[in-house]
């Protein structure tokens, strides 16, 4: 079949992308590239339901493990990488299934969207403050620059605060203002989105933390303490590896898994509902039901009359 070229498949956590953007890419004769920012961490495998190499069935998958664990996540970078990929799998005639459901990375690689700056020795003397004298702090001088802001970022978010007092000092202008705006579409994508019944995904959400539990999670998080892990930035905020580190915190011999289970539930339900929030802006997406058993033939049909048209 004639392919787009660019294939996008968003939508919720547990909603099926990661086996839709498989089928599409053997189905186009593409390749997956990820845009789940957990899934660019070297050994978050379990809790990201990262496809093991096995089950990748030959397919090619980019941006997956390019970062150490304590390595913060950056969108521009991440940004230049993912365009970079796309744009020499076009040039090669094969089709680009980008797949994951960060919001804001996928807008970064689908629209003309400009980040504001980094100074690195403004972010070490922030992070320096940070790790001094706490988020509270941070987030008591942010209130007082940018109120607006303030309202905006957890005041336990120590890395937002960090980022929003840099772009604020930056740029002379309140941050919210400063963030990136989107711009024309840099390609001529077809947008695919996969969602299911709210209570069908929250069921799924309950099973899939149960069987990372089941899976090993709690010696996967184990195993990357020694690689700093515990210290890294953004990759000990993952779901369920934040989970599994504060139960580590509280009895390092015998963690509570039944809080782990409950707490990592809780709070990916709650993900879950962000992300739907976001992704269902976006005029350009067809949606598609997770729950049809002819979910990849249907997908196939809307890119093809996407192709057509």
């Amino acid at each position: 079949m004639s392919a787009p070229p660019l294939v996008a498949v968003v939508g919720p956590t547990a909603t099926g992308k990661s086996d839709l953007g498989l089928e599409l890419a053997l189905a186009l004769g593409g390749e997956v590239v990820n845009a789940d920012a957990m899934q660019l961490y070297r050994g978050l495998d379990i809790g990201t339901a990262k496809l093991a190499p096995h089950e990748r069935r030959g397919v090619v998958h980019h941006q997956l493990d390019v970062l150490d664990v304590t390595e913060t996540a950056s969108v521009a970078a991440y940004q230049r990488a993912a365009r970079a990929v796309v744009e020499s799998l076009r040039a090669a005639g094969r089709t680009p299934v980008l797949v994951g459901g960060s919001g804001l990375y996928v807008q970064a690689v689908l629209d003309e969207l400009e980040f504001p700056g980094t100074d690195p020795a403004l972010r070490a003397e922030l992070t320096a403050e940070l790790e001094r004298d706490g988020a509270a702090a941070l987030h008591a001088r942010l209130a007082a620059v940018d109120p607006a802001a303030a309202e905006q970022v957890l005041p336990s978010n120590g890395r937002r605060i960090v980022r929003a007092l840099e772009v604020v000092a930056l740029t002379g202008r309140p941050f919210r203002a400063s963030l990136p705006t989107a711009g024309a579409p840099r390609y001529d994508a077809v947008l695919l989105g996969v969602d299911r019944d709210v209570a069908e995904l929250d069921d799924r959400v309950a099973l899939r933390v149960d069987r990372m539990l089941a899976d090993g999670l709690v010696p996967e998080t184990r195993a990357l303490l020694p690689h700093g892990l515990a210290e890294g930035r953004t990759a000990s905020r993952a779901l369920g590896y934040r989970q599994v580190l504060d139960a580590l915190d509280r009895d390092p011999d015998h963690p509570d898994l039944a809080a782990v289970r409950a707490e990592t539930v809780r709070a990916t339900r709650r993900f879950v509902r962000r992300q739907r929030s976001w992704f269902r802006r976006d005029r350009r997406i067809h949606w598609l039901d997770g729950a049809d058993p002819g979910l990849a033939a249907t997908a196939l049909s809307v890119l093809t009359a996407g192709a057509r048209s």
